[in-house]
């Protein structure tokens, strides 16, 4: 392929190649010509012009196929266009000379064919300078359509409209030629023909007006003909022809109508409807014919001329665009009611739907996709209007006495058919306004609730549950409208139940919006429903009362019970047992009262039985779909009974037909009909008694002789049993069109299509759109092919054969369409047993079974019916899956293979080649290469049997099936699949679209199947891949518009696995020139391959984008093409997705919209798409939004006024997009959410203004802080708009800025925010959300914002936090007035959720404020955990602090009853199922009973900061103790010190002990609860809740108090210790151990202090031990504290230093080092030691020595770890972690001090084990020096030996080899090398020197000599390093202490000793000058010491100086030398300083 990239044809490379590798090549060539022309040089193409030329003639008389002639037509065009345009002249003759040849030829066609393309192109490239062959070249081509088949007329048409293109106005003289040869083909036999002929006509109509003036009429007769008998695809064509010269007819375009002056005016909007009602009424047909059709009263208007007539319909409005529709909608609207009430459009049941649909529609597709929403509002008005209008009309028809002038049943029909339309209508429009359209509610001069209501009385059915579906429309959009609705309804019913159109209409009216609660998460108030059921009984019971309204009452009253089940089981199962009672009643009470039932009654009464037992069918059915959890065995049972006699009255059904007649047979088939759905249902061993009858009577619905008469709609029952892949077989109307709502109805059987009134118990099903039940026939049969499917695998198989059997003999018994109707319903039912059976893994039964159903399922393979053929080979398919034998596999497709060697019929060979592929399907491949080979030499045959199109069509698309289905077996028939289809594609005629759509397929399928190989770069590969880019290429240029989709996704599938070979640059044009495509198809294929493209690449998408519209050479460019060039594909896309109403695609294009933010908003576009959210929130045609912030109270300053105001105009501005949709805002809302949280995980700079600002100057990124204004108008536009949805998103996005800005400081201010400029906006936000009107969930979610805005702490200012405070008051105010209005209108349930985000809210606020106040009471608490938070502290000032608590403190009493009220509610929802029965049963404080499950949710959602909240108020009151002092610590809870008491009865201990063990039950159980993973927020408020609780000494004493709850609660946190890695919940969890064995200590030591107290002295020894472990010393695991704790901090210390655990030590060096921990684990590592220190305090003498080994072990065991450093460095000079790290050892010492100071150590119970035990951990400690070869942090081994020798006391340190080895240790560390250790050594002897004497006088004695001769060396070697010096002068200090140390008659010689080296330390004033730092220091501090002890020793200092004079001189001259120095100090200050420091030099001088 590469060889053919060149600008001249390669012939010698083509020349070797074979026939069909040649035609690829060329291909290949001229589509490298077609991108290569255009990049040349226009010299270099000229100079090649010639030879070019040549080989392009060479290849147009080599008869090109379709794809290639088209090519080849544009390549000569251009080459003439951008070389030398002067030859094309003697090219167009060349042409003209091949289309005059008679060459007939198989190859003579093809070269015309071509020749006929190239003229097309030349003509349209080159336009007006081939004027001059235009006439002879348009005869020639006049004359050539004479005689042309279908392929050459096509393709003239073609070419004739590129001609028209190309010439335009120049080809004025030739249009009526043009026109007259058009209008032939306009109605050819082949639809192809017919669309190219409309696409000629629509060119022409461009410049001949006589189109759309005088020729009007006969264009409109011609295209309604063209119509007839038409596919889709020309309905589409000859509409968009049709509806644009009407729209030009409507509104004539300026040019033209200047053009010819004597046009005969203009055409106005009714004479176009008057064509349009025409073509609708009475077709193609000429005056004559229709006038005879009239005489003789029937109808001849296909179907599809009226969806035809009403596609252009559409297409006139839309052509017209969205304002001209606004202006004339009343105009047009009354013209098309008079269309819908035409007596001849609704002559059968089946024309008054299918008009009824037509109408809807052309509204639907108008005012739906046209009009934004303010235009929307005023065509609602118009509805209204126009259904007032008509209601007035028939009431006083119907009240007027004159029997002349009584409105005729006519009247009366026609009134309902405009009603049903417009009310239908009206419930769109308002459905899709949502919450938008509350304006027209209230609307007086509408009246459009009353309006509506008043048609619930229409004497017609369809038009009253028009009206009843518009109402539920209404309480859709706006849930609070359905409880005022719904009262007024049923307080109607009641009150006019004597009237049977009231009852009937009220009824569906209640009924409907009872159904639409399901819509509403807010709900009906529960009584609603007791109101309902109260309703139905009463109708129920008092409809035998009056036999003129007995059905009436019967139908509504089930209708009322069957709605009122859709509320739920939350609902029902409290009516359940009166529904139960109905159920029975209505139902014989057994078998023998039915059989006498049979013998009474007359025809009316078994009307009104028939309908009561349908409707009690129809509420049980319901039970089960919308109950199923309340179905229990006990609630089947009782149905037993009713059912075994619903089910025997089915078989006396045909007796009561006998009887009564046709009277009864319609409520016969809706009674069967619901029976059949009901067991459908139902689990069949239910009514295992009644099979048979079920069975033979299913078997005679289906067979039988009464059912064969009307003939079967297929279309309804077979393709949910098809397979979906192969519906498109079939034809494009069953797949996805725009038009499946009117196109379904060409379809429709002859008993008429779908429509509210075939069944009114529709209205209660859960669908946004109007539902259309088929008629009750349909449905019928349809429920009997679902039932017989699930019932017969349950019958004896004997009976089953018997049954098929019977089947088969029906079949072939009958003829011609009886044949077929049965054919139809017995291979549907076989179809759905089979798939039932795959589904559940069944079996078919024994082998005798398998020959009817073989037989039955090939006779309809033979059906000359292609959905009844896809059914058989899907059920053929599940045939082979059910029976599972490979043998009967092969027998299939044997059977296959024969059938297709002998059948010649297209119908059978396309049937069984579908049926080769469907066999794959379920077998999970048929892994045979052999069978394999057979089945595509059979497939591949016929695909090329081009003498049938649908032979070709259905056996590629079976091919498709086996490629997809085969797997990796097809991977070596994969090189000639890709060879055949690329040569079908390259040559199947245009004509045949449907080949081409299964060429797409097996395309689509080889891609799929070579996979990830396309990305080799082999040969072999390349030439794959190569034919994969050629067949895409051939179908995106193809004509039909399902085959360019297919051909988009085989490029998606091919980029998803070969990306570098999908060029891009060309693919993105081509897609988004598809954007708006008047094909769903092909607009999904295209958003779905945008979708895979910008997950990789959005940013290249983005541009090729915009590249496309800057090249656009179109004349109309579509709205779309000016968005792109405005804003790009994403603003494009949101045009598209505001326009969109298909789910699917609406959910791609955002997804497409996300992808592309998610790769671009943080790289550069960020203001881009802010901006592009920013316009599209404020395209809304609606100004009148509230303004806000103006309404503020008097004292905000007037600036904010503007402030909004200039919000408000900034909305209005027109912006890119006009008029946009409240959902397409809310996603542009939900977008910015998703920037904002995407920003927060790239770069810092987004939320930090100052980075953020000083980047922008030096770089041209953007940040996320710089748009803060437009973020926060954004969000305050969303949250004060009309639609509750974009409130709640609005709420939701300012919520989020909130959390991310609020910690950002303003640059420009210090000390303040950058959010505190935009706070009059936030408040003006939420203000709206509290007004009393304001729907709950909104108001709940105001509340969060509100808690989050006070709590965020941006504001400081009281004045301003007032503003937002208020409105969190008001609701609270709203709170404590108990249940208010909103009750009445919504859910109980939903006043609990706003009740509780307002409690929630003000629980968060409350923690907030307690937070500042305490940090900023105790700023250096800062270690303390118990009430620490994330929350970021206010950098405002302190009245803003404490005003904040203030503000709360004033609501606080109320608030804290209201939040224990709601914990205790709390706790008892969760609850377990178990203790159901001891909930209230009036309900909570604020949730009621019957709303239990759905207020669950919320309080989920809001318990844990109200818990937190309530523990912090607790811990401010110290549970009502008047003191806090220690004093109350011994007898804290006496109802006297408690002081005031709340509650009557309860002594205010027992108050308190349930508040606590509340807050202390919901924290268990929530902490236990497995299900807390992701609620890390709860856990975390629930250990501040228990922190809070447990710094309060009256709950610690109730904890320390009652063991098992201590030790409880220490295994939940052990759990929650072991489970959770956050580092907060960890430190939080040892916090509280802390806390609870705080409390057990004071527990312990308060029970000792009153045992002391009570029992005296003397009896010390008999005390009972008090403390865990007793007088055993045992420790019971699960009941000891003491053991729990231990094994919490264990878990820590093993966790963090593995090292620990002897199992754990890993032998190679150190495994989880110490120095590897982090700061968090040092801080764990230090809090579980502090806890392990306490324990032995806890227990009794004995308990403490069995826990000593332990804790010794730990502590010791982690010193050891700390000591031993990896290198040489000490601990002080450690890297990275050294405070931490210094934190742990501090810890570790201190422990370490708390253990061997603790007093059982000297308890005379516990002495000598202590002993024992201290003694070896001294050992262990004085053996930690050895370390090997690892350094060892002396300094701190050296501490915790001090430690010992300063508190274990003589007996464990005096004790030999200890004392040795501790005076090594010591001795050792004096020598050290560090200076540091030196030191550190001297300042612990200081210690030990003050010991007692039995420890120091050892050392003192073993020491003393080395420390005097260490100091000795000072002078010698005096200190060069601050280090050294500190070692110095600690060596002093030690001295010293050893002169404290000695006996007073020692000391003097000891002083004498020191004096000495202290002035040996002095320098004299020369050397003073010159020495180094620490050597001056040094001398200052001996001059001190001097100063300091020679006073104290003055005899010694004096005997000392008088004896050595060098000493006295050195003395004298250093305090000389010091006096100087001050004074001169003294001098250079102030005086002041000079005459304070005087008298201490005379004190010093002086003693001499």
């Amino acid at each position: 392929m590469e060889r053919a990239h060149s600008l001249l044809l390669n012939e010698e490379a083509c020349g070797q190649l074979g026939e069909h590798q040649r035609v690829e090549f060329i291909f290949e060539w001229l589509n490298h010509l077609k991108k290569l022309l255009p990049a040349t040089d226009r010299a270099h193409v000229k100079h090649n012009q010639r030879r070019l030329i040549d080989q392009l003639s060479g290849i147009l008389i080599g008869s090109p196929g379709p794809p290639t002639r088209w090519l080849l037509a544009h390549c000569l065009a251009l080459l003439y266009r951008l070389g030398d345009p002067v030859p094309a002249s003697l090219m167009v003759d060349r042409c003209n000379d091949i289309i005059r040849s008679r060459d007939d030829s198989p190859s003579g066609l093809p070269t015309r064919l071509a020749a006929v393309a190239c003229l097309g192109a030349l003509f349209e490239q080159l336009g007006r300078m081939l004027a001059g062959c235009f006439k002879d070249t348009l005869t020639n081509l006049l004359k050539a359509m004479k005689s042309a088949e279908s392929q050459g007329r096509y393709e003239i048409m073609l070419c004739l409209e590129k001609i028209l293109q190309g010439l335009g106005v120049s080809a004025v003289s030739s249009h009526r030629d043009i026109y007259k040869a058009a209008r032939a083909c306009l109605t050819d036999r082949s639809m192809a023909v017919r669309c190219a002929s409309a696409k000629c006509l629509q060119e022409l109509q461009r410049e001949a007006a006589f189109l759309w003036s005088s020729e009007l009429e006969n264009v409109a007769t011609l295209c309604f003909r063209a119509f007839e008998g038409s596919n889709y695809n020309v309905r589409v064509s000859v509409s968009k022809l049709l509806g644009t010269l009407l729209a030009a007819a409507a509104e004539p375009r300026q040019t033209a109508a200047a053009l010819r002056p004597s046009g005969r005016g203009r055409s106005s909007l009714e004479e176009v409807m008057d064509l349009l009602s025409g073509g609708f009424l009475r077709g193609g047909a000429g005056f004559l014919r229709a006038s005879g059709d009239m005489l003789k009263g029937t109808s001849s208007v296909g179907k599809d001329v009226r969806i035809g007539v009403t596609q252009a319909c559409v297409v006139f409005v839309s052509t017209l665009g969205g304002s001209w529709l606004e202006t004339n909608f009343p105009a047009f609207l009354s013209l098309l009611m008079e269309l819908a009430s035409h007596g001849r459009a609704t002559q059968t049941p089946g024309d008054a739907v299918l008009t009824r649909r037509c109408v809807s529609f052309i509204l639907r597709s108008t005012l739906g996709s046209l009009l934004g929403e303010k235009a929307q509002t005023n065509a609602a008005k118009h509805l209204c209007l126009a259904v007032a209008q008509q209601k007035k009309a028939i009431d006083a028809a119907l009240t007027d006495g004159n029997v002349e002038t009584r409105v005729s049943s006519a009247d009366v029909s026609a009134s309902q058919h405009v009603l049903v339309c417009c009310l239908l209508e009206l419930g769109g429009l308002i459905q899709g306004l949502g919450s938008t359209a509350a304006p027209l509610l209230t609307d007086g001069s509408t009246a459009l609730l009353d309006t509506v209501i008043s048609v619930l009385l229409h004497p017609a059915a369809s038009a009253s549950l028009a009206a009843a579906w518009c109402l539920r429309c209404v309480a859709m959009a706006m849930p609070s409208q359905g409880s005022l609705l719904l009262d007024h309804c049923a307080e109607r019913l009641m009150s006019l139940k004597s009237s049977p159109e009231a009852v009937a209409g009220y009824g569906a009216a209640v009924a409907a919006l009872v159904a639409a609660v399901q819509h509403s998460p807010l709900g009906i108030p529960h009584t609603k429903g007791m109101v309902v059921l109260g309703l139905a009984e009463d109708l129920l019971r008092s409809a035998s009362q009056n036999s003129r309204i007995s059905l009436q009452r019967t139908q509504a009253g089930w209708l009322l019970v069957s709605s009122l089940i859709t509320l739920g089981p939350a609902v029902i199962e409290h009516h359940l047992p009166r529904l139960l009672l109905l159920w029975r009643c209505v139902f014989p009470a057994s078998l023998r009262e039915q059989e006498m039932e049979l013998r009474r009654g007359d025809f009316f009464t078994w009307q009104v039985t028939l309908e009561g037992r349908a409707g009690a069918l129809c509420a049980m059915k319901n039970l089960l779909l919308h109950c199923r959890e309340l179905v229990t065995d006990d609630i089947i049972s009782r149905l037993l009974t009713p059912l075994a006699c619903a089910i025997a009255l089915l078989t006396k059904l045909p007796a009561l037909l006998r009887s009564y007649g046709s009277s009864v047979r319609s409520w016969s088939v809706i009674y069967r009909l619901r029976v059949y759905e009901l067991l459908a249902l139902l689990p069949p061993h239910t009514y295992q008694e009644s099979f048979g009858l079920v069975m033979n009577q299913l078997v005679s619905d289906l067979s039988g002789q009464e059912n064969l008469n009307q003939s079967c709609s297929e279309l309804t029952l077979l393709p949910p049993l098809c397979h979906h892949d192969d519906l498109p077989l079939v034809g494009p109307a069953l797949h996805d069109t725009d038009h499946r709502y009117i196109d379904e109805q060409l379809h429709g059987s002859s008993v008429g299509g779908g429509s509210l009134d075939n069944d009114a118990f529709s209205l209660c099903e859960r669908s946004d759109e109007a539902p259309a039940p088929p008629p009750p026939p349909v449905a019928l049969t349809a429920a009997t092919v679902r039932l017989f499917g699930a019932l017969l695998p349950h019958i004896i198989p004997p009976q089953r054969v018997k049954i098929l059997e019977q089947f088969v003999e029906t079949v072939n018994q009958l003829k011609g369409q009886r044949q077929q109707t049965v054919q139809t319903h017995v291979c549907a039912a076989l179809c759905s047993l089979l798939k039932h059976q795959g589904g559940v893994r069944g079996s078919l039964g024994p082998e005798e079974i398998r020959s009817p159903v073989l037989s039955l399922l090939t006779g309809a393979l033979e059906s000359v019916s292609p959905l009844l053929r896809c059914l058989a080979a899907e059920g053929l398919a599940r045939l082979v899956q059910v029976v599972g034998d490979a043998g009967f596999t092969v027998s299939v497709s044997l059977l296959c293979f024969d059938r297709l060697k002998t059948a010649r019929d297209a119908a059978s060979r396309s049937g069984y080649a579908l049926a080769l592929g469907a066999l794959y399907r379920y077998t999970g491949g048929i892994s045979s290469p052999q069978h394999l080979s057979t089945c595509l030499g059979v497939l591949f045959t016929l695909s090329q049997d081009s003498t049938s199109p649908e032979v070709q069509t259905w056996s590629l698309h079976s091919l498709s099936l086996v490629i997809d289905l085969s797997g990796g077996l097809y991977r070596a028939h994969a090189e000639p699949s890709f060879t055949l289809v690329l040569r079908l594609l390259l040559s199947v005629p245009p004509t045949h679209p449907e080949v081409h759509h299964s060429l797409g397929r097996c395309l689509h399928a080889l891609i799929t199947c070579l996979g990830p190989d396309l990305q080799g770069e082999g040969a072999a590969v390349s030439v794959l891949r190569s034919s994969c880019l050629v067949g895409c290429g051939v179908m995106q240029d193809g004509p039909d518009c399902l085959v360019q989709a297919r051909s988009i996704s085989c490029l998606q599938q091919l980029h998803m696995f070969s990306p570098p070979h999908v060029n891009l640059a060309t693919l993105v044009p081509a897609l988004c020139a598809h954007l708006c495509s008047s094909y769903l198809c092909l607009r999904r294929a295209v958003v779905a391959c945008l979708r895979q493209l910008v997950q990789r690449e959005a940013v290249e998408v983005s541009e090729h984008a915009v590249t496309l519209v800057k090249e656009l050479p179109r004349r109309d460019n579509t709205q779309l093409d000016v968005t792109i060039k405005e804003v790009g594909l994403e603003g494009a896309l949101f045009t598209l997705l505001d326009r969109e109403s298909d789910p699917g695609l609406r959910r791609d294009i955002q997804e497409t919209l996300v992808h592309m933010m998610t790769s671009s908003a943080t790289s550069g576009k960020l203001g881009h798409w802010l901006k592009l959210c920013k316009d599209v929130l404020s395209a809304t045609t609606d100004c009148s939004s509230p303004v806000e912030a103006s309404q503020e109270d008097e004292e905000a300053d007037p600036g904010r006024d503007d402030d909004s105001s200039a919000f408000k105009a900034r909305s209005e501005s027109g912006g890119p997009f006009t008029a946009l949709r409240w959902a397409t805002r809310r996603f542009a809302m939900e977008c910015v959410c998703r920037i904002i949280a995407q920003c927060e995980s790239s770069d810092p700079a987004h939320f930090d203004m100052v980075l953020a600002q000083e980047r922008r100057l030096h770089e041209s990124t953007d940040f996320l802080v710089l748009h803060l204004g437009d973020l926060v108008r954004m969000a305050f536009m969303a949250a004060t708009d009309h639609s509750d949805q974009l409130r709640l998103a609005g709420l939701q996005t300012l919520l989020v800025i909130i959390r991310r800005f609020s910690a950002i400081p303003e640059p420009e201010f210090p000390g303040h925010v950058i959010l505190e400029q935009y706070q009059a906006n936030v408040g003006a936000a939420l203000r709206p959300a509290f007004s009393a009107d304001a729907p709950p969930d909104i108001t709940a979610k105001a509340c969060q914002v509100c808690s989050a805005w006070i709590a965020s702490g941006v504001v400081s200012d009281l004045r301003d936090l007032r503003r937002v405070h208020q409105l969190l008051a008001s609701s609270l105010a709203k709170v404590q007035s108990g249940r208010d209005t909103c009750s009445q209108l919504y859910n109980e349930a939903t006043a609990t959720m706003e009740t509780l985000a307002v409690l929630k809210a003000w629980a968060e606020v409350y923690i907030v404020a307690v937070e500042r106040s305490t940090q900023k009471e105790a700023p250096d608490r800062t270690a303390d955990l118990s009430i620490s938070s994330s929350a970021n502290v206010s950098s405002g000032s302190e009245s803003g602090e404490a005003g904040l608590l203030k503000l709360v403190q004033s609501d606080l009493s109320t608030l804290s009853r209201l939040w224990l009220a709601a914990l205790q509610d709390y706790a008892l929802l969760t609850l377990p199922h178990e203790y159901a029965s001891q909930l209230p049963d009036t309900g909570g404080s604020f949730y009621t009973a019957e709303t239990l499950k759905q207020a669950r949710a919320h309080y989920t959602s809001s318990w844990a900061p109200i818990l937190h909240a309530t523990s912090l108020w607790l811990h401010s009151t110290g549970f009502l103790m008047p003191d806090d002092s220690p004093a109350n610590l011994s007898r804290p809870a006496t109802p006297t010190s408690m002081g005031h008491t709340v509650g009557g009865a309860k002594s205010s201990e027992d108050i308190n002990s349930d508040r606590l063990h509340l807050i202390l039950g919901i924290s268990v159980e929530f902490l236990c609860s497995p299900h807390s993973e992701d609620q890390m927020e709860n856990i975390a408020s629930c250990l501040r809740a228990l922190q809070a609780l447990l710094d309060v000494s009256w709950p610690r004493a109730k904890i320390g108090n009652d063991q098992a709850l201590s030790v409880e609660l220490l295994s939940v946190l052990h759990r929650l210790m072991v489970t959770r890695e956050s580092v907060y919940v960890q430190l939080a969890v040892l916090d509280l151990l802390r806390q609870i064995v705080t409390a057990a200590q004071e527990h312990v030591r308060e029970k000792r202090h009153s045992a002391e107290v009570d029992d005296g002295a003397e009896e010390k020894e008999t005390l009972p031990e008090f403390g865990e472990g007793r007088d055993t010393g045992g420790l019971i695991p699960g009941r000891s504290l003491v053991f729990g704790a231990l094994e919490l901090c264990l878990c820590v210390l093993v966790r963090k230093l593995p090292q620990l655990s002897p199992k754990l030590a890993s032998p190679t060096g150190p495994g989880g080092s110490v120095w590897s921990l982090t700061d968090n684990d040092c801080q764990l590592v230090a809090s579980a030691l502090c806890v392990l220190s306490e324990l032995p305090s806890v227990c009794s003498p004995e308990g403490s020595v069995s826990i000593l080994p332990t804790v010794l072990y730990l502590l010791l065991g982690v010193l050891r770890e700390l000591v031993h450093q990896p290198s040489t460095h000490t601990v002080v000079s450690v890297g990275g972690g050294s405070a931490s790290l210094t934190v742990v050892i501090q810890a570790a010492l201190q422990a370490l001090k708390c253990v061997v100071t603790s007093p059982m150590s000297r308890q005379e119970k516990s002495r000598g084990g202590w002993n024992v035990l201290l003694r070896s951990a001294l050992n262990t400690l004085l053996g930690l020096w050895d370390a090997g070869d690892r350094a060892v942090d002396q300094v701190s081994l050296l501490t915790a030996l001090t430690v010992f020798l300063c508190s274990a006391g003589p007996d464990v340190c005096t004790v030999e080899p200890l004392h040795m080895l501790s005076l090594q240790r010591f001795t050792a560390s004096m020598e050290a090398k560090d200076p540091l250790v030196v030191s550190r050594c001297y300042q612990l002897l200081t210690s030990v020197f003050q010991a007692p004497p039995t420890v120091a006088v050892p050392y003192i004695q073993a020491l003393g000599p080395p420390l005097v001769q260490f100091l000795q060396r000072v002078e010698r070697s005096r200190p060069q390093s601050p280090e050294e010096l500190l070692g110095v002068l600690e060596g002093v200090r030690a001295m010293e202490a050893l002169i404290q140390a000695a006996d007073e008659s020692q000391r003097p010689q000891l002083v004498a000793v020191l004096l000495p080296l202290l002035i040996s330390f002095l320098l004299d004033e020369n050397a003073l000058g010159s020495a180094p730092a620490a050597s001056r220091s040094l001398h200052e501090a001996a001059l001190k010491d001097l100063m300091r002890l020679g006073p104290q020793h003055s005899a010694v200092f004096r005997s000392l100086i008088s004896s050595s004079p060098h000493l006295k001189s050195r003395l004298e001259a250093a305090v000389k030398g010091n006096q100087e120095s001050l004074n001169a100090k003294a001098g250079s200050t102030n005086p002041r300083s000079a005459a304070k420091s005087s008298p201490s030099i005379t004190l010093k001088t002086n003693f001499l």
